[in-house]
């Protein structure tokens, strides 16, 4: 740094020289050395001014939007926290085939306590007692009281519940927020849909898993974090599905019935249209599965369509037909003897209430349900091709229908299939299979003879599998079937403007420890329509039916499942988008002209 002298050789000089006072020189030099560093100063102090009120700007600013962001959010209770893996919770929708939603995800709380934090843990206690009438006062007492450090006290609570937790004011009582699965339909497809649970759980979250039904089959797609925005899409139609639950419900109780069952299937696609199992359960408040002594079929959680292996009775009687006639051993118009006797080894056949038809056509065989017109069918066919006709139709395995519920539906066949075996199959007795099957097994006949395998997921056309019988046969016997509504056992199941098609079953309910009941059946009419043009097929199935008509307790299909059946389609048909259609030879007060 160079300093200026305050006393300047030259300007000394300069001023002797003019007479002048030197020392003005150094008193003028002082004063302007002093004001350059006033200055320096002033200016030094000024930047350091700015730079703290810079600072205390942003500080302020700072704490003024933490405060601003505090003011609007929601109030929350602080939160324990651990290290560990984070709980994904995050699970997929589940919508019907038009979009409308089945199952959903949907933000809730948990409710629990640090007892080290409680400030009075008696009246914590009577309070939560009040808001929760399930809980036991005492006990809480003594969790609140012991040496215990965390307690669960609700895994999920309403907000209604969590403001007057709230309310009580004990900073013990905590809340955790997570999300649980939620079923805005209630009861509706309770046994495709199955449930969700908890699997791991945390204070601020649970792992939903699927516990049951499609939940379950579909646990890891629904869980994928990719699907979260796409649905799974299922073949049920909910308006449908409401109308058959609706129906099933109150034919079950006007049959006094103690279950019952149907299946509404798409013979091209496949598609489980609807499906409902009653009793029935809310998947929001799922129920305990039944202890060990019970009978399965008690507990709604059972799944009578799949899980459900029954003797299904005679409407197994088209199928002998069907295959009779693919084989080319007879045709609709064939006339077969259905006279008694008729005894394989030393067991008698018989017709139902002793009757005796004579000589009848293959078509008035499945008319009038004929045992012994069946059974020589059966006996013409042999048991090996028998076997081969009823395995191609899906009889020996469990349903491929989506859920997990379908593998238990294990069909049951005798050891030996003999020519006993073979007469009782024909008609419906020694191989119990589910609704499901039969469904099937009857779409098969309605598209013409192709199998098509049930399923709960919507496709995109057709879904035709290996062709199991001609197209001639399957034709000739759906006329049979038409032939049972309009002149056979199932009269009460015709349905103006649709052309019902079926045949009924009945069969004796078979006692866990061997026999059969005398009083107690399984009543079937599985259905087609329309017979004309099939899109659809209707399984019904009632356990142990009864109802009082013309002074007599009826139990068989025809005054039980039938009219349920046909109630059902009247109802559902339109929602399908079938138009009533009249047959030819009907007329409806119409006389036609011409111009």
């Amino acid at each position: 740094m160079i300093r200026t002298p305050l006393r300047p050789l030259a300007r000394v000089l300069h001023a002797r020289a003019k007479g002048e006072n030197p020392d003005l020189i150094e008193r003028e030099n002082i004063r302007l050395r002093h004001e350059e560093m006033q200055d320096r100063s002033r200016a030094r102090a000024e930047g350091r001014l700015l730079v703290l009120g810079v600072f205390f700007f942003c500080a302020f600013s700072v704490v003024g939007a933490r405060m601003g962001m505090l003011a609007s959010s929601e109030a929350q209770e602080p939160l324990a926290s651990a290290t560990g893996a984070t709980i994904a919770a995050q699970r997929a929708d589940i919508v019907d085939r038009e979009g409308r939603l089945l199952a959903t995800n949907f933000e809730t709380h948990s409710l629990y306590a640090q007892p080290p934090l409680m400030v009075d843990p008696v009246a914590a206690a009577e309070g939560l007692v009040r808001i929760f009438p399930d809980l036991d006062k005492d006990r809480l007492v003594r969790d609140f009281s012991g040496k215990r450090k965390f307690i669960w006290i609700k895994k999920r609570i309403s907000p209604e519940q969590k403001q007057a937790v709230h309310d009580i004011g004990d900073p013990g009582l905590l809340f955790g927020p997570r999300e649980m699965r939620l079923y805005p339909n209630g009861r509706l497809a309770a046994h495709v849909l199955g449930g969700a649970g908890f699997g791991r759980e945390g204070v601020d979250a649970a792992e939903v898993i699927g516990v049951a039904g499609v939940e379950k089959q579909f646990d890891g797609y629904l869980r994928d974090p990719a699907n979260g925005a796409k649905p799974l899409q299922l073949s049920l139609d909910l308006t449908v599905q409401a109308a058959m639950e609706q129906v099933l419900d109150g034919g079950m109780k006007i049959m006094s019935a103690k279950g019952a069952s149907a299946v509404l299937m798409d013979v091209h696609t496949g598609e489980v249209v609807a499906a409902s199992s009653l009793p029935s359960f809310d998947p929001n408040d799922r129920p305990r599965p039944p202890t060990s002594g019970f009978d399965p079929s008690d507990s709604p959680l059972f799944n009578r369509y799949v899980q459900g292996v029954y003797e299904l009775g005679s409407v197994f009687k088209i199928f002998a037909a069907a295959q009779a006639v693919d084989l080319g051993l007879v045709n609709s118009d064939t006339i077969i003897d259905t006279s008694g006797p008729m005894r394989i080894g030393k067991f008698p056949i018989g017709e139902f209430n002793n009757k005796n038809y004579g000589k009848i056509s293959i078509a008035d065989v499945i008319v009038h349900s004929s045992n012994r017109g069946t059974g020589r069918l059966a006996l013409q066919i042999g048991a090996e091709r028998q076997q081969a006709f009823l395995n191609s139709l899906g009889m020996f395995d469990p349903t491929p229908f989506e859920i997990v519920e379908a593998s238990g539906g294990q069909p049951l066949k005798p050891k030996t299939w003999g020519e006993l075996s073979t007469v009782t199959i024909s008609y419906g007795h020694g191989l119990s299979t589910s609704p499901m099957h039969l469904a099937a097994g009857y779409a098969a006949i309605a598209n013409g003879g192709q199998y098509v395998s049930p399923t709960v997921l919507k496709q995109k056309g057709p879904q035709y599998g290996p062709r199991v019988m001609s197209e001639n046969a399957a034709r000739q016997a759906r006329a049979m079937l038409r032939k049972v509504v309009t002149s056979g056992t199932a009269s009460f199941g015709e349905v103006p403007g649709y052309q019902v098609g079926g045949k009924t079953g009945t069969a004796d309910k078979p006692k866990p420890r061997g026999g059969y009941y005398d009083d107690k059946v399984i009543a079937t009419f599985a259905s087609l329509f329309p017979a004309s043009d099939p899109k659809y097929v209707l399984v019904v199935t009632l356990d142990e039916p009864s109802i009082l008509a013309y002074g007599e307790k009826r139990r068989t299909a025809g005054w039980t499942a039938v009219p349920v059946a046909a109630e059902l389609i009247g109802r559902v048909a339109p929602l399908l988008g079938l138009r009533p259609q009249l047959e030819p030879g009907q007329g409806a007060g119409y006389t036609l002209t011409s111009n």
